[in-house]
């Protein structure tokens, strides 16, 4: 385990004996909710496509960024979030200190070659007390993880297939993203990189 921040860290390889089913599941959730590139409120489109699964999914159109519980590509709501994502989430929460994580959505965004994300922050959520954890499956990416402003001093992390980063509590609003992926391959993911990201969105269901 690598302590990147106060309360930030990158552990290596922690998902490799899980990657297996994890892509499975993967692929049960793109079958229903299939990947698409969301655009943002100024209409342009997010590099990574995406999908979600859980009880809410992220979303993202010329109304802004926004938590909803139907899928509006398929009006109906998202995919389950396998019982195996659920509990792997929650303990590697609670492996850095985090133990009452109860993730009630995973974002999944899939890299191509010349794909990446901005730097940005998590802050659609409504409970900011809870982490983020996010999964690494496929080809290798740079993660850049930065400070409170956008302009911050940025650091960069190698992030492999199998490895997880978990930041929360004074960090939880830390600027991070994705450089665009260099051209690779992975026996399991081909040229792609797929990232798991669980959140505590904090709304109530009526």
């Amino acid at each position: 385990m690598i302590k990147i921040s106060d309360q930030s860290y990158l552990v290596k390889g922690a998902i490799k004996t899980q990657a297996d089913e994890l892509l499975t599941e993967i692929d049960r959730i793109i079958s229903s909710s299939p990947l698409r590139q969301m655009q943002t409120k100024r209409g342009h489109y997010v590099g990574a496509k995406m999908t979600n699964c859980g009880e809410w999914g992220w979303v993202s159109d010329k109304k802004g960024y926004r938590y909803s519980r139907l899928d509006p590509l398929t009006n109906q709501a998202w995919p389950a979030m396998p019982t195996m994502f659920k509990a792997l989430a929650m303990e590697l929460a609670s492996s850095v200190g985090f133990d009452h994580f109860q993730p009630d959505v995973c974002l999944i965004n899939q890299y191509i070659p010349k794909v990446g994300m901005g730097l940005h922050q998590d802050k659609d959520e409504h409970d900011l007390s809870q982490p983020i954890v996010s999964l690494s499956l496929g080809v290798p990416a740079i993660f850049q993880f930065g400070g409170f402003k956008r302009s911050d001093q940025v650091n960069y992390h190698l992030l492999e297939h199998g490895d997880v980063v978990i930041w929360g509590g004074i960090d939880r609003l830390r600027f991070h993203g994705i450089q665009p992926l260099k051209l690779g391959h992975h026996p399991q993911t081909g040229q792609t990189r797929y990232n798991l990201t669980f959140r505590d969105t904090g709304n109530i269901i009526d």
